[in-house]
């Protein structure tokens, strides 16, 4: 089932890199950046986290958090946290549940080979639990400047 916005967000629960169990309904209250990217330690997967990084602030000062989900383990997760001082828990979706309930495993294509992998998206999700503004096939540029004018 597609999500769409203003639809209620799905619940889950991942382990994050902080090695605690994170559930979406634990966010109740706050307004959730919740960002699917393909792989840590990337070039444009990097770019995107230093971008939530360098914008922390005005972030947390909108009642805002965020949770980056990718298939990379825990220990990845805390390599990558660790070399760029990255400021947010990032999520552990090694076997794709959480990537497949929102939609965001895609087929791609690298140099002619086709292969299935997350397809960069955000969903904001307001603080009553619902889905506010969704951008699929993100392009990293400008992107976090897109999501601040909906914070």
């Amino acid at each position: 089932m597609e999500i769409k916005e203003g639809d209620k967000a799905p619940d889950f629960v991942l382990m994050g890199s902080d090695e605690k169990e994170h559930k979406l309904s634990d966010y109740l209250g706050k307004k959730v950046i919740l960002y699917f990217y393909p792989k840590d330690n990337t070039k444009g997967c990097t770019k995107e986290a230093c971008d939530f990084r360098d914008n922390i602030y005005e972030i947390v000062n909108s009642n805002g958090v965020i949770l980056g989900v990718s298939k990379d383990n825990v220990k990845a997760h805390n390599s990558f946290i660790d070399k760029f001082s990255l400021p947010f828990v990032l999520l552990s979706d090694e076997d794709e549940g959480v990537c497949k309930l929102y939609d965001v495993i895609k087929e791609k294509n690298m140099y002619g080979r086709k292969y299935l992998g997350i397809e960069r998206s955000t969903f904001l999700v307001d603080e009553k639990g619902n889905v506010k503004k969704i951008f699929r096939k993100v392009r990293v540029n400008g992107h976090i400047e897109d999501i601040m004018k909906f914070l």
